[in-house]
C-alpha cells in the first residue's frame, strides 16, 4: 500500500492526464471507426476509404519537422487545449452536416486534413509533457501504461461502436465523442499543472535552424535514425494491411460490420495483453534484441491468418499473434527514446521522428487502396472457379486483398531480418 501511495503521488498529474486523455481518445477513436464503415457502405472502395487516412497523416509528415521547434517553445498545455478544441470543432461540423443529410467524402477528407494538422502540434508537446510529468524511474511502466489504454480503447472502440450503430445511429457515436472530450478539456485545464522547461536560446533560436536541430540529432545519432528507419519500413506495410483489411473483412463471405467489430476486438484484447505483460516484467537485457524479435513475431504471423483463413475465428487469431508483442516493442522503444535522447531536445527530435518515420504511412495507404482496387480484386475475378488461387485464397470481393495479406507476410519478414543485421541499432546496447 505504502508503494502504491508513492506511485500515486509521483505520478498524480500524469495519471489524471492519462486517465483522461484515454477518455477522450477512445471517443475519437469511436467516431473513426464508424466513419470508415458509412464510407466504405457509401462507396465501397477500399482506395476511397483509405484516403481518409491519407489525408489526416499527410499534414502530420509534412509539418511535423518545424512543430516540435514550435513545441519546444510553446506553453504545452495552452497548444493541447487549443489543438483539442479545433479537433472538437472539426467533429461538431461533421455530425452538423449528417443532420442535416449534407455530409459527403470530400468534407471529411478536408476535416481529417486539418485535423491531422492540429495533431502535428499537439503530438510533439503530448510526449515532453508525459517526459515532464514521469520521473525517469517510472519510464518504463509509464510507456506499458499508455500502452495499456491504448489498447484498451481498441477493444472497446469496436464493440461499443459498432452498438451504438445498431441501436441508435452515427450521431449518437459523435455525440459521445464530444462528451468525451469536454471531460478531457476541464481536467487538463483546472486539474494538471505542467512544469515548463526554461529555454531563453529557444526563444530566440529561428524556427528553421530548430527544426533543421532535430535531424542533426539524428545524424549525429546513427542507431536512434536507423531505428526509425525500421519503423518507418513497418509502417509501410501497416498501412498497406490497414486499407485493405476493412475491404476485406466487410466484403467477404460471412465478414460484415460485426465481423469486423470482434476481429478489432480481438487486436485490443491482445495488445491489452502485451501492455499488461510489459508493465509487470522488469527491463530486459537487450532492448533492442526485444525490438526485433517482437516485431518478427508480428510480421510472421498475422498476415498469413488473414490470406489463409476465410472465417473470424482463424481472422482473431492472427489478429492476436500478431498484436500481443507490439506493446513490448512499444514500451521498449519509448523507454530507448526518452533516455537517450535530452529532454530539452526531445521536442524537436521527436518532431524530426514524425516525420521519418509515418511518411510512410500515407504511402501505404494510398498503395493499399490501389493494390486491392485495381490490381489484385481485378485479378482474382479472372481465375477459374478450379483456380489454385480461388482453392487457397476464396472467390468473390476480398480474395484479391487475402492475396495482398499473403505478399505483405514475406515483406514484413524481409524488413525484420535486414535490419536486425543493422549494427548501429546494436551499438544502443552500449
Amino acid at each position: 500500500m505504502n508503494s502504491l501511495k508513492i506511485f500515486i503521488k509521483d505520478l498524480r498529474d500524469f495519471l489524471i492526464l492519462w486517465l483522461s486523455q484515454s477518455f477522450s481518445s477512445l471517443g475519437s477513436a469511436m467516431t473513426n471507426f464508424a466513419l470508415v464503415i458509412w464510407s466504405y457502405q457509401q462507396y465501397g472502395s477500399a482506395l476511397q476509404t483509405a484516403l481518409l487516412a491519407i489525408c489526416s497523416y499527410a499534414p502530420y509528415v509534412l509539418m511535423s519537422i518545424f512543430a516540435g521547434a514550435l513545441s519546444d517553445r510553446w506553453n504545452k498545455k495552452l497548444t493541447m487545449l487549443l489543438c483539442d478544441s479545433f479537433a472538437a470543432g472539426c467533429t461538431v461540423i461533421v455530425l452538423i452536416l449528417l443532420q442535416s443529410d449534407k455530409l459527403e467524402l470530400w468534407h471529411l477528407y478536408c476535416l481529417n486534413a486539418l485535423n491531422g494538422l492540429m495533431n502535428t502540434v499537439q503530438q510533439p508537446s503530448a510526449d515532453v509533457t508525459t517526459s515532464l510529468l514521469t520521473p525517469k524511474k517510472y519510464y518504463q511502466k509509464v510507456s506499458g501504461m499508455r500502452s495499456f489504454s491504448n489498447s484498451l480503447v481498441s477493444v472497446i472502440t469496436p464493440v461499443l461502436a459498432t452498438a451504438l450503430l445498431s441501436l441508435f445511429s452515427v450521431q449518437i457515436v459523435i455525440a459521445f465523442d464530444l462528451f468525451s472530450f469536454g471531460v478531457a478539456f476541464i481536467s487538463l485545464l483546472f486539474f494538471i499543472k505542467i512544469p515548463e522547461l526554461k529555454r531563453e536560446d529557444s526563444v530566440k533560436e529561428p524556427i528553421l535552424k530548430a527544426a533543421k536541430a532535430g535531424l542533426v540529432y539524428l545524424r549525429q545519432n546513427r542507431g536512434i535514425l536507423d531505428l526509425i528507419l525500421f519503423l518507418a519500413a513497418i509502417n509501410l506495410i501497416a498501412s498497406v494491411y490497414n486499407a485493405a483489411f476493412p475491404a476485406m473483412v466487410l466484403s467477404r463471405q460471412g465478414g460484415g460490420e460485426v465481423a469486423l467489430g470482434i476481429v478489432n476486438a480481438a487486436v485490443g484484447i491482445a495488445t491489452l495483453a502485451g501492455s499488461v505483460i510489459v508493465s509487470l516484467l522488469p527491463a530486459p537485457k537487450s532492448r533492442v534484441r526485444v525490438i526485433c524479435d517482437t516485431l518478427l513475431i508480428s510480421m510472421s504471423t498475422e498476415n498469413f491468418f488473414l490470406a489463409f483463413g476465410q472465417s473470424i475465428p482463424l481472422w482473431c487469431i492472427g489478429a492476436v499473434l500478431g498484436w500481443i508483442t507490439i506493446p513490448v516493442m512499444g514500451a521498449n522503444m519509448d523507454v530507448l527514446f526518452r533516455s537517450r535522447i535530452p529532454i530539452e531536445m526531445q521536442g524537436r527530435v521527436y518532431s524530426a521522428r514524425n516525420t521519418l518515420q509515418f511518411f510512410t504511412i500515407p504511402i501505404g495507404y494510398f498503395l493499399g487502396g490501389i493494390l486491392v482496387d485495381k490490381v489484385f480484386e481485378p485479378f482474382m475475378e479472372t481465375q477459374g472457379a478450379d483456380s489454385f488461387l480461388t482453392v487457397v485464397f476464396g472467390s468473390g470481393k476480398g480474395s484479391g486483398a487475402a492475396l495482398l495479406f499473403l505478399i505483405l507476410a514475406f515483406a514484413g519478414i524481409f524488413v525484420c531480418l535486414f535490419f536486425r543485421k543493422d549494427k548501429y541499432i546494436w551499438q544502443l546496447e552500449e
